[in-house]
């Protein structure tokens, strides 16, 4: 209840003709009503059947706000596709992008057919690759002259440009990073490989494969990676040309970090392969000096995080009909 004001007795108030005290009422008291419509204070009132007024302007007009008509699913579907869309391209651009993987240089952790989610947003703090991770990059120096290359249609293309398929690019590849700038690299008969002296334990190499290649094409090698660069190999050995036969290019088989796409980490698809790419053990040895990656593993591809994108937006539309409705 609001505070209402009360006349306080007084020995001024007047008397009856009886000569009885009467209080003295003021009518212009805070909390007074004096409306001769008031029931309470006398007056008439509205009738019982009739509702009181909801004080709008004008006697006989209808003040109450008429509800906005929600608009048609069908008519926000396009607005809510056009977000999802630009939502995906942000998220390919900026923060993660699905690939296909066409050959089987890295067999097994990765099979024909796959497609993984690589991490961009990690390169724009200035991360670099580290030994280890499982990369994405451009082809640094004509090292897919000759492949075959895929022809993709115009709507294809459209799907990969904005992130809803894996890449169409066929200019890129995927590989194992084993050295990093600064790092020396060696292969001796068949193996183990060596990194700064350290001999690794690599499980995850093809079933039947050597880690290093018997061959006089770039398998036996001693290379020291230059600062800004990363050797990298195909974890099924004696089928992927990699970084060992590519020494007679311009890197001398290295690839330039500035090429590098992101970190590959999570196997998205198919479903019954679905996985994180963490970095192997091996590489946590005394004298290689790893440290582990400070990169935060993305698990949903660009689709989904459009849509959870969108969801927001439909929410906060719906809550604004619902607001139209109740004003």
């Amino acid at each position: 209840m609001g505070d209402v004001a009360v006349g306080a007795r007084s020995g001024h108030d007047g008397e009856d003709h009886r000569g009885r005290s009467v209080e003295a009422a003021d009518p212009t008291a805070d909390g007074a009503v004096t409306s001769e419509n008031d029931p309470v204070a006398g007056g008439e009132g509205p009738p019982a059947d009739q509702p009181p007024g909801s004080g709008g302007e004008g006697s006989g007009g209808d003040s109450t706000p008429k509800a906005k008509k929600p608009r048609s699913f069908w008519k926000e579907l396009p607005i809510l596709i056009f977000i999802a869309l630009v939502l995906a391209l942000l998220i390919k651009t900026f923060l993660v992008q699905a690939f296909s993987i066409p050959s089987a240089s890295m067999e097994n952790t990765l099979k024909v057919g796959d497609r993984v989610l690589v991490d961009k947003l990690t390169p724009w703090f200035g991360s670099e690759p580290e030994r280890g991770e499982v990369i994405v990059f451009h082809d640094p120096a004509d090292w897919l002259a000759g492949e075959n290359t895929a022809d993709p249609n115009a709507f294809q293309t459209f799907l990969s440009w904005i992130g809803l398929m894996p890449s169409a690019e066929e200019k890129d590849l995927i590989k194992r990073v084993i050295g990093v700038g600064g790092d020396t690299v060696s292969c001796k008969g068949t193996g183990p490989l060596m990194v700064n002296g350290k001999a690794l334990n690599e499980p995850y190499v093809y079933p039947g494969n050597t880690p290093c290649s018997q061959d006089d094409q770039g398998g036996q090698f001693t290379v020291k990676v230059p600062k800004g660069s990363v050797w990298v190999m195909g974890d099924h050995r004696q089928n992927s040309r990699d970084s060992r036969y590519n020494q007679s290019d311009k890197n001398h088989g290295m690839v330039p970090v500035n090429q590098v796409v992101g970190r590959a980490i999570v196997k998205a698809w198919p479903l019954n392969r679905w996985g994180t790419l963490p970095v192997p053990d091996t590489f946590d040895q005394t004298g290689l000096g790893y440290q582990s990656s400070a990169s935060a593993a993305l698990t949903v591809a660009p689709q989904g995080l459009a849509l959870a994108g969108v969801v927001p937006v439909v929410l906060w539309r719906r809550r604004r009909t619902e607001d139209s409705k109740v004003r």
